[in-house]
């Protein structure tokens, strides 16, 4: 099992940017894909972004393509969400997650331990 805090979430206006960091906790960060999802109030859970165990793989949504950017650094343990020119649409509590598996997926199943997550809120 591995243990997962969110950090870098707040309020930001519309156009700017942020930088959520995910660290890990445990011997086998290095060899599991991590994702990123976000919940909306009244909307259901949705995939934002992973990456693959070795990072050479990235996969985004569409609804961020171009904005967010994910990365990480096995070294710290730690994987990253960039967000740049925010929305208020994407204003969510957002989510890391740590995949069963090296293969990147934006699939909620396949990620088996979730962090608490950290509010992101957009103001127009």
């Amino acid at each position: 099992q591995v243990q997962l805090v969110e950090s870098g979430g707040g309020l930001v206006q519309a156009g700017g940017s942020l930088r959520l960091a995910c660290a890990a906790s445990g011997r086998t960060f290095s060899s599991r894909a991590m994702g990123w999802f976000r919940q909306a109030p009244g909307k259901e859970r949705e995939f934002v972004a992973s990456i693959s165990a070795n990072g050479y793989r990235e996969d985004v949504a569409d609804s961020v393509k171009g904005r967010f950017t994910i990365s990480r650094d096995n070294a710290k343990n730690t994987v990253y969400l960039l967000m740049n020119s925010l929305k208020s649409e994407d204003t969510a509590v957002y989510y890391c997650a740590a995949g069963n598996s090296p293969s990147l997926s934006d699939y909620g199943g396949s990620f088996g331990s979730w962090g608490q997550g950290t509010q992101v809120t957009v103001s127009s």
